[in-house]
């Protein structure tokens, strides 16, 4: 079998190096497997320490998507296993599900902290584990087929992968708003969120490739002098590309309303009374009328929580809560009603939202390791 992630490094003029990541899964839209973290991150830490590499390049192969998240096949299987067992209380006993959680979250918390320019071509679909990985670049480019998206409302979990740190840092209350509806964002949506920074016509990749093996790197700040060359290649996108407007920013005052209220049920109540004709927001309000409840007030929670916390100590956070969301039943039940049977009649427990009650929330903070004993204790340290 082929490696779901190649490897490779393009000279450039001056004799530096520069790493190239490609997740190799199409068939999968690049879905993020523990053994594709498992090659990523050992990689990554060896161009770290190369003095010859002068940045990296994440991409993926195909045209339909640079990664749709993680890969959920496996973890369903192991949910179901530890439901039916005798350790079914203790969210440590799910084995694959600590692992996969905590390696994906030290992956992305690498790249977050990575001390070399990391440049993400975000062309396609980006969603759940693949914003996780792209959010933490230096440099992060869409396209004009770009669209992302945090849809774990769908699927009984919540925006994870860093996502209760940053969508708490977009403008507004666009933050609430994404991970209620899971509502797609184009590349003008991304940047307005600053969850990408370049838009850059996919055709004129290999030319931008080419340009960075053409640059100086090592005799400046070398972060600068990609900012640089991507600036160039975004001014320079030709007329024909359409770039779609952003949705989000048309409808900023709109969506700042709808998520004013006081309680995660105000919220919800809102947006599902909104008569519009407007399909993006007619889907988005459909997605959360069909979400899990308890995925909406626990994605609500953590932004609340996370807001004054450092980066660190939201992974900390988020490998508790997803633990807690693979010993329950939500995330089991979306993954097979969505996924793995597609019946798309998920019953969700809590069905209400009132139901999932402030202290029933908390629940998901129930943290069952000694801080040192934390398998991401060594986290920002």
């Amino acid at each position: 079998m082929s490696q779901p992630v190649l490897f490779e490094e393009l000279a450039t003029q001056n004799g530096r190096r520069i790493g190239v990541a490609t997740l190799a899964s199409e068939k999968t839209l690049n879905a993020l497997s523990l053994g594709m973290v498992h090659l990523l991150t050992p990689q990554l830490r060896q161009w770290a320490a190369d003095a010859g590499i002068a940045m990296v390049l994440l991409q993926a192969q195909g045209e339909k998507a640079f990664c749709a998240g993680g890969d959920l096949q496996q973890l369903y299987r192991t949910m179901r296993e530890h439901h039916a067992s005798p350790e079914r209380d203790d969210i440590r006993a799910n084995r694959y599900a600590a692992e996969f959680f905590e390696h994906e979250y030290r992956l992305d918390y690498e790249i977050h902290t990575y001390p070399k320019p990391i440049l993400c071509w975000g062309h396609g679909i980006v969603m759940g584990g693949g914003i996780g990985l792209m959010a933490g670049c230096s440099h992060r480019v869409v396209t004009e087929r770009s669209r992302l998206a945090m849809p774990e409302i769908s699927i009984g979990l919540y925006p994870d992968v860093g996502g209760s740190w940053f969508l708490s840092r977009v403008p507004g209350k666009l933050g609430a708003f994404l991970a209620l509806t899971g509502a797609s964002m184009n590349a003008e949506d991304a940047k307005f969120t600053k969850l990408a920074d370049y838009r850059i016509a996919h055709a004129d990749k290999q030319k931008v490739v080419e340009s960075l093996q053409l640059q100086n790197w090592g005799e400046g700040d070398d972060k600068a002098l990609l900012g640089r060359a991507l600036q160039k290649a975004e001014s320079e996108v030709a007329a024909d590309v359409a770039f779609a407007p952003s949705a989000l920013r048309e409808n900023f005052d709109l969506i700042n309303t709808l998520c004013s209220g006081q309680t995660v049920p105000d919220i919800v109540d809102a947006i599902l009374a909104l008569k519009s004709d407007n399909p993006w927001l007619q889907k988005a309000a459909a997605t959360l009328a069909a979400g899990a409840p308890g995925s909406a007030c626990l994605s609500l929670a953590l932004q609340q929580r996370v807001r004054h916390m450092s980066l660190a100590d939201v992974f900390r956070l988020e490998l508790v809560a997803s633990l807690h969301c693979a010993a329950r039943p939500d995330f089991v039940e979306g993954i097979r009603a969505l996924i793995v049977e597609k019946d798309q009649k998920p019953k969700w427990n809590p069905a209400r939202l009132a139901d999932a009650t402030p202290q029933w929330v908390e629940g998901f903070f129930a943290d069952p390791w000694p801080a040192a004993q934390h398998p991401l204790a060594d986290l920002g340290a």
